[in-house]
């Protein structure tokens, strides 16, 4: 099964045809694990999801890496503030290690629950690829090689609270944002860090001082403190006299890329608020210091707002998946809806639009179930078409909403028709769906016990001989004992799973 693939590629604001040889390697931005992440956050994670699906849909294999920030995620893209880790420590009266643990644990629970297909790491012992996620603290050692390397190009120098890359040395800096960088030099801010050399430098390294507490703490290599020029009179030392700091935030992706997949990746994802600052720090530090184009396609999320304000943890206006369960929601009823959108369109989250959401998701398990009760249908030959259409959506710069419309057809022809419990081919385009979508209809529904089967046959006795209050003592009694709802036609009784 074949299709043109084509993404809006963020560095040529244009859709693109997609190829590549050999395995797709796609790099997804991780969160920040300081705090519960929020429903916007996860969208995303969907979105990429998605598209690794899409990909293997299309015949590609991938290779797909997504970090964790556990250390150097400031408060401010200034590289100034509180390390987010450290901040929430003192808040919540744990290690910065307990609290990098707690809410990693947190995130992949929902991950897993949304049916994310988890990314891959490279095994050091092996060398070969495994289940995984690059958390940033298991790459300090890459990230300190990356800034050797960064010295070796003259691009890096040192101000009183760490190492800088000097963003004037990179000519193509301010292209990939379309950055107006004599605008930012004269709107600076007063207040800012006055030592760096422009406005849009930013940190590879923080040094801490004597009088910060950071618990996250690594010496600086012999090599690099000889290399740039330090004042360390107010900077914290090690008993062997080594600067103690923590890598910058944009650091850590750059070296993981590096790491794990090799310059150029196939495809960068992420959200646009990282597109200004992340993302043209990585590129500017990446192909200075390896040469070569950090990724040939970069995709970028929208976010989502609530009541047309951007759901963010700072304004306090974002929901969590515990206020999506408490409202008797489930995973993949959020899931359903993030698939009825785009990911380049800014969208509103409301609970009417997730209840949708979740009656087309139980319309379709309705249909899915019907695979178990011998019915037959004449529209199955045309399966293949429809498959290939549904794909042909995805694989357009992955308009879902348009491939959601497409199994929804279907669906409906299923309902309003008869399928063969027997018949592989309705089990086999259920299937395709599933690998598509990620929506698990043929998890999520499987045949009922025998006593449910009995009760059903119990009950149409009693509509023959017309005890209609057996029968609806009998309706009552399956729904309490299997959460069944049952639909009666002419020739039968059908049974379906009860929101």
């Amino acid at each position: 099964m074949s299709n043109h693939l084509k993404f809006f590629n963020t560095k040529s604001r244009s859709v693109e045809e997609f190829s590549a040889t050999g395995p797709v390697k796609i790099y997804t931005c991780g969160p920040t694990v300081y705090d519960f992440a929020h429903i916007g956050n996860f969208t995303a994670y969907v979105y990429w999801d998605i598209l690794v699906r899409t990909l293997e849909a299309n015949g590609y294999k991938t290779r797909r890496v997504m970090n964790i920030t556990d250390v150097g995620h400031l408060a401010s893209d200034a590289d100034e503030g509180q390390d987010k880790l450290e901040k929430a420590a003192s808040r919540d009266n744990k290690t910065v290690w307990e609290i990098a643990e707690y809410f990693t644990d947190d995130f992949l629970k929902h991950f897993a629950a949304l049916n994310c297909r988890e990314p891959v790491i490279r095994d050091k012992a092996s060398g070969e690829y495994r289940d995984g996620l690059a958390k940033a603290t298991d790459y300090i050692f890459e990230g300190q090689e990356l800034i050797k390397k960064l010295i070796t190009k003259g691009v890096i120098y040192s101000t009183s609270d760490g190492l800088y890359f000097d963003t004037a040395q990179f000519p193509r800096y301010a292209d990939f944002a379309r950055l107006d960088l004599k605008g930012m030099e004269a709107g600076a801010r007063i207040g800012e860090n006055a030592e760096k050399r422009n406005p849009s430098d930013f940190a590879v390294w923080k040094f801490i001082k004597k009088d910060e507490n950071h618990a996250m703490q690594w010496p600086l290599p012999p090599e690099i403190q000889s290399a740039v020029e330090i004042d360390k009179s107010d900077l914290l030392l090690n008993d062997s006299g080594a600067i103690l700091g923590y890598p910058g935030w944009h650091l850590e992706c750059s070296a993981v890329i590096h790491s794990e997949l090799g310059e150029p990746i196939d495809i960068h994802c992420g959200g646009i608020d990282h597109i200004p600052v992340h993302h043209t720090n990585e590129i500017a530090q990446s192909e200075v210091a390896f040469d070569r184009e950090l990724s040939h396609f970069w995709l970028h999320n929208n976010f989502i707002t609530v009541e047309g304000e951007k759901m963010a943890k700072s304004a306090g206006n974002f929901l969590t998946f515990a206020d999506i369960l408490e409202k008797g929601f489930d995973y993949m009823d959020f899931r359903m809806w993030v698939l009825q959108g785009h990911y380049e369109s800014e969208r509103n989250f409301s609970w009417e639009n997730l209840e949708h959401a979740r009656n087309l998701r139980h319309k379709w398990l309705a249909v899915a179930a019907l695979r178990h009760q011998g019915q037959k249908d004449q529209q199955i030959a045309l399966f293949g078409d429809v498959k290939q259409s549904i794909l042909h959506h995805f694989s357009n710069n992955l308009s879902t909403s348009g491939g959601i419309m497409e199994i929804d057809k279907v669906m409906e022809r299923i309902h309003q028709g008869t399928i063969d419990r027997a018949d592989f081919d309705f089990a086999s385009f259920l299937e395709f769906v599933d690998d598509l979508t990620g929506l698990n209809l043929l998890g999520s529904t499987p045949d009922i016990p025998k006593e449910a089967y009995d009760i059903i046959k119990q009950r149409l006795e009693a509509r023959k001989n017309k005890d209609w209050a057996e029968s609806d003592r009998l309706r009552s009694e399956i729904q309490e004992k299997h959460n069944l709802t049952l639909t009666d036609t002419t020739h039968k009784t059908f049974w379906s799973y009860s929101i």
